[in-house]
């Protein structure tokens, strides 16, 4: 048996902590170099040094790379995929503590001086001892943690199962690394003739509300979509208001609509949807001057359960219809009270029947260098690429507005759920029995209420509805895509057990210690080798 590093909570959380101090905020240098250090980290390790080919860091977009850590047992193809992300949100909050924010115990300590600045709850945690706070210390570094220790573990003492550890950048933002990452396990699983039993991860438990201190597991994961849509007016000068229409007028209709709809909610195994709210809204002039805003655009976010994206199209556009209605009939009414004719009435397009319609008129070729313009611009995001091709595709059709141009923005995270799954009913069981050895009361979430790498696993679409995603998104296939294919390949249940935490992605964020470093690991262990079992019984 190999020298064990992280088999005591002490050395545990010493780990964490050392995680934590690697600052991996979504999109800066550390981010892109995080990977390297973990990589480093593991061939510390018998295994590794004896299999350093089993360590891989496979490119996720351009700079940045997320890690594949490979325990190969020879006398079984059964294997559980440990999933987590290492990318954090940013630290401005912390204020002049923002050195500390990645120092968990220094900052777990000053927090003392400053404990009535503290919001009541975050105050009495910390009075307690029982928690160490710190950016990433529950979203969640812990998690990587754990099954750094699960695979060190395993190894030393050759478990009878296979393990792929992956972690992977930027969940926090796009998911850019585990839409890469997802191609890498077909292809690990390909070579090596695997069998993928499980995808696990560790997203830590969340509160349902205020001083809720119960631990939770989760047997799926919500999913999120972003419709979107480009609003196009008339333009005129504010002396001459009824010679156009803005596009601020335009889109009051449609947020109002969306705003808080509950047709858009669902309700799944007794867990609701949140409502949809507007992400963001605001019009396309540049710069001041008394000609009137014709150009808005606005994200809607639609959170999902059983929906896939075309039938979220088809929804969207229902309600565009219905608000285009109610602005041309108050227009209308406007019209005929200030006895002017109008610019006409609001129509509501799909953004595929605008391409083919800007296709048709101005060629494939001009179109196709429109779109290139647009994706030249490194200061833009995918959400601001999407709607800038949209605008600049309408301002060669102007005579379709006034209009709504329907379409959707990145990201996409599919719902998944495997709660009725055999394994899962099992092992949510084993995680039960394991927590209550330490009076420890675990509830089952059907569906983890924070968005999730577990989304681009196990997908199911008979339908085909992602297909509307495509034809809809205009940065897709450039700045933007998703592997539907490969993902209907990654077929088997997922399971997210992870440490007890509060407040993630402020700056009270902090993490149950128990919870971290006794508590969870019991758990994930005694899972991991009830899955032993089971291998040993296929062989």
């Amino acid at each position: 048996m190999g020298k064990q590093f992280w088999g005591t909570p002490d050395d545990l959380r010493a780990l964490l902590c050392e995680l934590v101090s690697w600052e991996s905020r979504t999109l800066t240098p550390a981010e892109r170099e995080f990977p390297y250090k973990v990589k480093e980290k593991l061939m510390g390790l018998d295994y590794f040094r004896e299999h350093p080919d089993y360590l891989s860091l496979p490119e996720a977009d351009p700079g940045r790379s997320f890690l594949t850590a490979f325990y190969k047992n020879p006398e079984t193809v059964e294997t559980l995929v440990l999933i987590s992300h290492f990318d954090t949100v940013q630290t401005e909050e912390y204020g002049d503590l923002e050195p500390l924010s990645c120092r968990p115990e220094e900052l777990t300590q000053k927090l003392h001086e400053r404990k009535d600045e503290l919001p009541e709850e975050a105050r009495l945690d910390l009075e307690s001892g029982k928690y160490l706070f710190g950016r990433g210390t529950m979203d969640m570094k812990m998690g990587l943690a754990l099954h750094m220790a699960l695979i060190e573990k395993a190894s030393n003492e050759q478990w009878p199962i296979n393990l792929v550890l992956l972690t992977v950048p930027d969940e926090e933002v796009n998911s850019s690394g585990m839409r890469a990452a997802v191609s890498e396990l077909v292809k690990l699983r390909d070579q090596h003739g695997l069998s993928y039993k499980m995808f696990f991860n560790s997203e830590p438990a969340f509160s349902q509300m205020p001083g809720d201190e119960k631990h939770y597991i989760y047997s799926g994961t919500l999913g999120k979509i972003m419709p979107a849509a480009l609003f196009y007016g008339k333009e005129t000068h504010v002396g001459e208001p009824l010679k156009g229409m803005t596009a601020n007028y335009i889109a009051s209709f449609l947020t109002q609509a969306m705003e808080w709809n509950g047709h858009f909610q669902e309700t799944d195994l007794g867990e609701s949807t949140p409502l949809p709210v507007s992400l963001q809204q605001k019009d396309l002039k540049l710069q001041y001057s008394t000609q009137t805003p014709y150009r808005a655009v606005a994200l809607y976010n639609i959170f999902l359960m059983k929906r896939n994206a075309a039938q979220v199209m088809s929804l969207f556009e229902e309600t565009a219809k219905q608000a285009a209605t109610l602005c041309n009939t108050a227009y209308r009414e406007l019209c005929e009270r200030e006895k002017v004719a109008g610019i006409g009435e609001v129509q509501v397009i799909l953004y595929e029947d605008l391409l083919a319609y800007a296709e048709k008129k101005r060629g494939t070729a001009f179109i196709e260098g429109i779109k290139a313009e647009v994706l030249k611009h490194p200061e833009w995001d995918e959400r601001e690429k999407s709607l800038r091709i949209a605008d600049k595709l309408m301002i060669q059709c102007h005579e379709l507005a006034p209009a709504i141009v329907l379409l959707f923005a990145p990201p996409y995270y599919p719902a998944v759920n495997s709660s009725e799954d055999p394994l899962i009913v099992e092992s949510v069981d084993v995680v039960k029995r394991a927590a209550a050895e330490f009076g420890v009361e675990v509830d089952q979430i059907h569906y983890f209420n924070g968005l999730c790498d577990l989304s681009y696993v196990n997908y199911s679409d008979s339908g085909n509805g992602w297909n509307s995603f495509e034809r809809n998104t205009p940065v897709w296939g450039e700045a933007y895509s998703i592997p539907f294919s490969d993902m209907l390949q990654l077929q088997a249940p997922v399971f997210n057990v992870g440490p007890f935490g509060k407040d993630a992605h402020q700056y009270t964020e902090r993490l149950h210690i128990n919870s971290a470093f006794i508590h969870t690991p019991h758990m994930l262990e005694s899972l991991v080798k009830s899955m032993c079992k089971q291998a040993l019984e296929t062989v």
